[in-house]
């Protein structure tokens, strides 16, 4: 299977349980054989140093709360395996069809995440 089949899609989920859904997804992947369909499961994070007690704490927080990224090829059951996976509301769009997200999508969403997980600049105050 050539890497040009695969594109980026978005899973919407429930909030709050991002990195419990990425790990039944990869274990889905691994149960049913789907590595050659799927590549990557990517929750963007960032970094956000908050005060607490005088101390300064770094904690790690959803850029994008309820959504997943996957690089994948989505043919055959792929896509309805990856739908019903505990936690996955489904696939945002018309009518909950999987949409791809365009090469300079993926680089905005993707870079934006990275340079936020590498700033040691945002400060959170509760």
């Amino acid at each position: 299977m050539s890497t040009s089949d695969k594109k980026w899609y978005v899973l919407r989920a429930i909030s709050g349980k991002e990195k419990k859904i990425k790990e039944y997804i990869q274990t889905e992947i691994i149960r049913n054989k789907l590595e050659d369909y799927i590549d990557q499961v990517v929750i963007p994070i960032e970094k956000v140093f908050s005060i607490r007690n005088g101390k300064k704490i770094s904690q790690e927080r959803n850029f994008y709360p309820g959504y997943i990224f996957v690089y994948a090829n989505l043919i055959g059951e792929v896509p309805h395996i990856l739908k019903n996976i505990p936690g996955v509301i489904g696939y945002p769009g018309v009518k909950g069809e999987p949409v791809y997200l365009t090469d300079e999508e993926i680089e905005t969403i993707l870079g934006k995440a990275d340079e936020l997980s590498d700033s040691n600049e945002k400060m959170n105050n509760p």
